[in-house]
């Protein structure tokens, strides 16, 4: 497990988050849904977050977890996000978890878990 990346600004990952899903035809809009969903913030949330350059421990430490999170299952990375045992480790993988199922076309609902 790679602890650096606890101390990365969400703000330095953010633009490959974007570049990922466009990339693959989905918008802002649905990924910002997506980060809104896991984690209990807003539009005016991340925009502070992302101006701020808050890193990836402080934007969990403040977020409020989706109740559906443990539903996010599925491997990342080479990870099985279910098995992860840091708890903030394992809330990183999640999001990357549901951008790259966005990214790769899976629907909105499936994403965020309504099924």
């Amino acid at each position: 497990m790679n602890t650096k990346v606890f101390k990365i600004s969400f703000a330095s990952v953010y633009p490959h988050y974007v570049k990922k899903v466009e990339s693959k035809g989905r918008t802002v809009e649905e990924l910002h849904e997506v980060i809104y969903w896991l984690t209990g913030y807003n539009s005016t949330d991340l925009e502070k977050i992302i101006e701020d350059k808050i890193d990836f421990e402080s934007f969990f430490a403040h977020a409020h977890l989706n109740p559906n999170v443990d539903k996010i299952k599925g491997v990342i990375c080479g990870y099985r996000v279910e098995e992860i045992q840091d708890p903030l480790y394992q809330k990183i993988r999640f999001l990357d978890k549901l951008i790259d199922e966005l990214a790769k076309g899976k629907a909105m609902n499936k994403i965020l878990r309504e099924e």
